[in-house]
């Protein structure tokens, strides 16, 4: 919104006054925003961090004693017995709502049965893997909604971020160039207009004065 593109008149005087005065209060706003979703988005993405440890922890360790049964029972009667697996855990999401930002609940239930396999041509080691397979497959919604809430914050905030720049740096800026170029028009113009009155006023007396001398003069004859 550049000043030439813009008469200086009262109308659009008042009318970039309130303009100006919405940019500010948006700014305000957003700013606010900003400040909530750095906030959540440092706790979330330390929760984030803290997890994903843990869960790399949990899988290195579910994965070796994989290892250890593969060894001991051989593949073939390993693949047999992850077959026999014929249920997991069920994920329900619900999306909820962090500054308007979805944000989506990830809650589970069920858990593939401790023993789905038979007693028979299995080792301890494979008790061990499908214990810590188990306890992984648990903590995998948390992760998922873990991490997809670390996402879509910082795109928001990022978004967020740079409305406010543009605010803050582009158009509340113009909107005050362009009401400090509509003031000064009409301030010059007030000016304009007010010596042109005192000029026409001061023609006028001269007028009337040299009527009035003339009158004199005539009526001294």
């Amino acid at each position: 919104m550049s000043q030439q593109q813009v008469a200086p008149t009262r109308s659009n005087l008042l009318s970039t006054r309130e303009t100006l005065a919405r940019a500010r209060e948006g700014q305000e706003i957003l700013d606010r925003k900003r400040e909530v979703l750095t906030t959540e988005l440092v706790r979330i993405a330390h929760d984030s961090v803290t997890l994903q440890s843990e869960m790399g922890k949990h899988l290195a360790d579910a994965y070796a004693a994989l290892d250890v049964a593969r060894l001991e029972m051989g593949r073939e009667h390993l693949e047999w017995a992850a077959l026999s697996v014929n249920s997991t855990i069920e994920v329900d999401i619900r999306p909820t709502s962090v500054m308007g930002v979805a944000i989506p609940r990830v809650t589970s239930a069920g858990a593939p049965p401790e023993n789905p396999y038979g007693l028979g041509n299995t080792t301890v080691a494979l008790d061990e893997a499908a214990a810590r397979f188990r306890a992984v497959l648990e903590r995998i919604p948390e992760l998922a909604e873990t991490l997809t809430t670390v996402w879509r914050l910082a795109r928001e905030l990022q978004k967020t971020h740079r409305r406010v720049n543009a605010l803050e740096h582009v158009f509340v800026p113009q909107y005050e160039g362009t009401v400090k170029f509509i003031e000064s028009a009409l301030e010059e113009r007030e000016r304009e207009d007010l010596f042109r009155m005192k000029r026409i006023k001061a023609d006028h007396s001269q007028e009337h004065g040299n009527a009035a001398r003339s009158e004199g003069a005539t009526g001294s004859h």
